[in-house]
């Protein structure tokens, strides 16, 4: 990517929500970014974006607003990720899944979501084999301003992350374990063993 498309995926980059969810068909926001920029991607597929984000985007561009593609999901109002502590099995999937770090926890122990580092993301609810997270709306109605100093935030913690799971991809491939499962690993897939037993011993009792 030449340095003027680079800079142009920044600008647009930074009218993004940085929710990092993938409704729009790319891995973030900045791929999303750079398929926009390099004119691969149209303007309208950001869901959290919506409207405004089209617009902001289109006055970048140049070019004429779009509404948003509804093949790519509706706008929604802010929500934040709840763990129901009841049954959360500890597995650690909505862990590996959430791209900001919002969600803490250990192996075999509760988790909780920091409901001011969630982005509303929605990618910790399929991996989740017991069902034990949903989506609550904040109510919130932040101005532009506040909207963007939380997307800032929220790609900071997202480029954080990755940089980790780079650096901690490095030290497996520098020790030859590339292919070889993690103790976390290993911890999630007996979860799932127990959470997929739990659930058949509940439909055999609910039968």
């Amino acid at each position: 990517m030449t340095s003027t498309a680079a800079d142009l995926a920044a600008r647009i980059d930074a009218l993004l929500p940085q929710t990092q969810c993938r409704l729009c068909g790319y891995a973030g926001c900045l791929p999303y970014a750079e398929a926009v920029a390099a004119g691969r991607a149209g303007i309208n597929q950001c869901p959290p974006g919506g409207a405004t984000t089209a617009r902001e985007l289109a006055a970048v561009l140049d070019a004429p607003y779009q509404p948003l593609d509804p093949r790519f999901g509706a706008t929604k109002p802010p929500a934040v990720a709840l763990i129901d502590e009841k049954l959360c099995i500890g597995c650690t999937l909505c862990i590996e899944a959430c791209p900001v770090d919002a969600i803490v926890g250990a192996s075999k122990l509760m988790h909780t979501v920091i409901a001011d580092a969630c982005t509303g993301c929605e990618l910790c609810l399929p991996p989740c084999p017991v069902d034990c997270i949903s989506m609550a709306p904040t109510g919130a109605q932040p101005s532009r301003e506040e909207l963007r100093d939380t997307a800032a935030a929220a790609r900071l913690r997202f480029e954080r992350r990755n940089a980790r799971r780079a650096r901690e991809l490095a030290e497996r491939h520098a020790a030859g374990r590339v292919n070889t499962p993690t103790v976390n690993e290993r911890i999630v897939q007996r979860a799932m063993e127990r959470a997929r037993l739990r659930l058949a011993t509940k439909g055999q009792r609910n039968k």
